[in-house]
């Protein structure tokens, strides 16, 4: 039986990440706050209303990049401490306290963008010849010239950005605080039920009467907060819609990919391909395990079971670091080296407690080391979700140490091939191991169930529900819990045909992922995962160079678009042939699935 979750205060310590990296007391906490005050200070009366030459902008965004530092760094340790439990009212308080702090820090500050953008032509391509430090920073500032607002406007926007945040605030308020899932009851006997169990454990759960009850008793927890849910997102939608009206955009949908450098058509075609392409291939697969367990009917319910249940490998975190250490060093001593780090300095937080964000996550603070969310369920399956994290911790930190902190961050549309690529990397190590087929078929399913579902099924399904969404949005529409539940459901089935039964249920899984409070996020993790199958394959068949070309790109962090980065990695998204290889390949994968799954049962008979 699945045990009820811990309370954070009752887990073992060791296997919680280590805050004290970024400050060692709550003291240097407070004093960096001060010093963020201080910085803002001294940026305003030494440069506010003064940006009108190429050396003074020079100067200010030198120390301009330092107090955003400080800022970014504070606002990274508080999250952090709620992140793991947002049941501690303390931290909570902290988190908010400090919202406001920075809202109003970063409201003075907006000088700096609104000034540049007003000062003249000539003076900005100066600055950018005269800097190197800063010249994509003022590239960018030239990119976003024609949609600024007025520097008044920019000002109150940024110190309303913690109210601006709220929706995304109060879904998570929501979903792990108030949200109490209680037990469900199969057969006589209780079973602990929460957010985390249920993503992490029941929907995986080999038994078909308890997992379609744990389903049912989720999908009851979440039907009764759908309206104050649908609200929240309602607002964050608007919000994004008035923004974009502000700016001068004409849909929403081109406001939110400007920032992602990359245009309609990238967008549009990730996920018509997908919907189109991929949906013969996945509806095969759900037959396949369909056959395996013998169920009747095949329901939204049972889509994450596993092809080989009793199979699937048990993993203790000290056991993962074998696999992480093999699977990854083929990307230098170096990469080896950080991961090393993350397990030996605490950089992850593994453990399972009450409060604790779902899913898993990676925060790459610019002065500091990456911090990875994960809850781990010591189940073979769990290396692949390290796997990737430890993909974004990589990424973030070889291209912290090769560019400044302006110049880091890559566009969203490329931000999850260096994790996916990760996982790749895990299943082609885990492959080498071990020749027994009943193991390959494991890996492989893992693949499918794990890397692709989640990344070209579950994601880019919500990717497809949120294009509508916007769609309403633009015309001057508004979405309730009704609305949001009719366009899941209908994209579901869309997706899934005849072959899979969208039971009562399924329609709220809108409410499920934090993914529409980002933007147009949900689509990236196809759009990354495309350019990682890709580039896998020539590390396959190539070796070094293609490892090689790939450690140029996550050194390059923000300092190129997606299609350059791609193309340095020897991919060209400009055309449709890389998301057609890489649908093909799930159908290959799938297609020697059943294969094996053949080959096993002649055996077995």
């Amino acid at each position: 039986m699945k045990k009820a979750l811990k309370e954070r205060k009752d887990v073992d310590q060791s296997l919680t990440w280590d805050l004290s990296a970024i400050y060692k007391t709550e003291e240097l906490y407070n004093s960096a706050i001060l010093d963020a005050k201080r910085l803002t200070e001294e940026l305003e009366k030494n440069y506010k209303g003064k940006l009108n030459s190429a050396n003074t902008i020079n100067r200010c965004l030198n120390q301009y990049r330092e107090a955003i530092q400080v800022i970014n760094l504070t606002a990274t340790y508080a999250h952090l401490a709620v992140a793991v439990d947002q049941t501690n009212t303390e931290n909570q308080a902290r988190n908010m306290k400090l919202a406001n702090i920075l809202s109003n820090l970063e409201s003075r500050l907006s000088f700096v963008r609104s000034e540049i953008i007003e000062a003249d032509e000539a003076v900005i391509e100066q600055a950018i010849q005269e800097s190197k430090e800063n010249s994509n920073f003022l590239k960018e500032i030239k990119r976003i010239k024609k949609y600024a607002l007025h520097p008044e406007v920019e000002r109150v926007l940024s110190a309303l950005s913690s109210t601006l945040s709220a929706p995304y605030a109060i879904y998570n308020r929501a979903k792990l605080s108030d949200m109490d899932f209680g037990t469900f009851e199969v057969d006589g006997i209780e079973h602990p039920l929460s957010f985390v169990l249920f993503e992490n454990e029941w929907e995986f759960e080999n038994d078909t009467k308890t997992r379609r009850a744990a389903f049912e008793a989720f999908s009851s927890k979440l039907r009764e907060y759908q309206h104050t849910v649908a609200a929240t997102y309602q607002t964050q939608v608007q919000k994004e819609k008035t923004l974009s009206n502000l700016k001068g955009f004409d849909s929403v949908i081109d406001s939110l990919l400007f920032p992602q450098k990359v245009d309609r058509d990238l967008y549009n075609r990730q996920i018509d391909v997908i919907m189109e392409k991929l949906a013969p291939h996945m509806r095969k697969y759900a037959k396949l395990l369909q056959k395996i367990h013998k169920i009747d009917e095949m329901t939204f319910a049972d889509l994450k079971i596993a092809v080989d249940p009793s199979y699937e490998p048990s993993i203790t975190v000290e056991e993962s670091k074998k696999y992480t250490h093999e699977a990854l060093s083929v990307l230098g001593q170096d990469y080896l080296e950080m991961i090393e780090r993350s397990y030996d300095e605490r950089w992850i937080d593994f453990v399972q407690n009450k409060g604790k964000s779902t899913g898993a996550f990676c925060s790459s603070p610019y002065g500091s080391h990456p911090y990875i969310l994960i809850s781990w369920t010591d189940k073979m399956r769990e290396v692949f979700v390290l796997a990737h994290e430890l993909g974004h911790a990589g990424h973030f930190n070889l291209c912290h140490q090769h560019q400044n902190s302006f110049d880091t961050r890559p566009s969203m549309y490329f931000i999850e091939a260096p994790s996916t690529m990760n996982e790749m990397l895990m299943a082609n190590y885990l492959m080498k191991t071990n020749g027994d087929i009943r193991f390959r078929r494991w890996v492989l399913s893992s693949m499918i169930s794990r890397t692709y579902y989640h990344n070209f099924v579950t994601h880019l399904l919500e990717a497809a529900y949120q294009r509508e969404v916007y769609e309403i949005i633009d015309k001057g529409g508004s979405v309730q819990a009704s609305k949001l539940n009719e366009i899941k459901k209908g994209v579901l089935e869309r997706f899934w045909g005849d072959e899979i039964k969208i039971n009562e249920g399924a329609e709220l899984t809108w409410m499920r992922q934090p993914h529409y409070y980002m933007g147009l996020y949900p689509y990236t993790y196809s759009a990354g995962l495309t350019v990682a199958t890709e580039v896998s394959k020539r590390i396959l068949e190539e070796g070094q160079p293609a490892i090689e070309d790939w450690r140029a790109v996550l050194m390059a962090g923000g300092t190129k678009t997606p299609v350059e980065l791609a193309k340095m990695a020897g991919v060209d998204i400009t055309t449709d042939k890389p998301l057609l290889n890489t649908i093909e390949h799930i159908g290959n994968i799938i297609d020697e699935i059943i294969k094996l799954t053949e080959e096993l049962e002649g055996t077995e008979a």
